[in-house]
């Protein structure tokens, strides 16, 4: 399995204005204990859409996981994402996968031949 490549495609298909979870990631992925593999993958530059990625809490990323300071903020408010402190309301802005972007991402790893 291509690990880099599954979390390229499932973050680009976080959609905009939502957000997910290492942990989520890691399970779209078929690997749920993966998730701090997630953010290494993240920071080395496997997808645009990583600004969108938070903590199981909804704590965005540490400051070493961006180049700029408070640049994730800076991303996801002009997401539209509402950030409060350094969190994002998980209730509001988790994004849950339909049925129908669950089997569209398989389609892309069966494409992608990982």
């Amino acid at each position: 399995m291509n690990w880099f490549g599954r979390v390229a495609l499932v973050c680009a298909a976080i959609p905009a204005g939502k957000v997910a979870t290492y942990g989520q990631i890691a399970v779209l992925c078929g690997e749920p204990r993966r998730a701090r593999q997630v953010g290494r993958v993240l920071h080395q530059g496997a997808s645009s859409a990583a600004f969108r990625v938070v903590n199981r809490q909804g704590y965005l990323s540490g400051a070493g996981a961006f180049p700029v300071p408070g640049l994730q903020r800076e991303l996801l408010q002009a997401d539209g994402i509402a950030v409060e402190g350094d969190q994002v309301d998980l209730e509001r802005y988790l994004w849950r996968p339909s049925e129908e972007e669950l089997k569209e991402l398989e389609q892309a790893f069966t494409q992608a031949g990982i």
